[in-house]
């Protein structure tokens, strides 16, 4: 019997959280039923950064790709989600026990509670050279239950730039709670909008 997809997106309201600095996400209908006599037809403005969504290299990056410049493969197929929820900075050494065979993403559950209406004071911290350890490992993407893989109040974005070096590409806001260490199968296809930092995802998993 096949598994049933798992939604572990943050699902885009007018209280979402977002960036303190960035453009709040909002959905209203610019054409009413009522009016039209036919259709309701709505509107949406958003940060690409909020919610579950994935950056493009260009986002930290001025010479970097766009989303609609990455490849879609890296967002379809075999997922490890790891729980790393008992340590508040995730380094080579907590990585170091586990098995990565062939596995190209890499989800990791952190200690973050999901709470989509919050945005964190502080977060778990990704120690900037794991990105070495995972690209050994053959990891191609790397995605997070937080809104950055570096502290919030980061300029230098060590961690974001430390994978891309490393041909690591990053998906953040998860919501992972609820999902078991484990192997799943992920669909998190960004959309493909012309010279964007970044896309809202839709992200699903499948135990295997």
């Amino acid at each position: 019997m096949a598994h049933d997809w798992i939604d572990i997106s943050q699902p885009l309201t007018n209280d979402i959280a977002h960036w303190p600095e960035d453009a709040p996400f909002s959905y209203s209908l610019t054409v009413a039923k009522k009016d039209s006599g036919s259709v309701n037809i709505g509107q949406v403005t958003t940060s690409v950064h909020t919610g579950t969504h994935v950056d493009a290299p260009f986002h930290f990056d001025d010479n970097g790709q766009t989303i609609d410049q990455l490849d879609v493969n890296l967002y379809v197929g075999e997922a490890m989600v790891i729980d790393v929820s008992h340590v508040d900075e995730v380094t080579v050494e907590t990585l170091a026990n586990f098995s990565f065979d062939g596995i190209k993403r890499v989800l990791l559950k952190t200690s973050h509670p999901n709470d989509p209406t919050q945005f964190p004071e502080k977060i778990p911290t990704l120690d900037p050279r794991i990105a070495n350890l995972l690209a050994e490992k053959g990891v191609k993407l790397l995605g997070v239950n937080m809104p950055s893989v570096d502290a919030l109040d980061s300029k230098d974005l060590a961690t974001h730039h430390a994978l891309y070096k490393n041909g690591i590409n990053i998906l953040e806001n998860l919501m992972l709670d609820k999902i078991d260490q484990g192997n799943y199968e992920l669909i998190a296809l960004p959309l493909a909008i012309e010279g964007s930092d970044g896309s809202p995802v839709r992200a699903v998993l499948r135990p295997l």
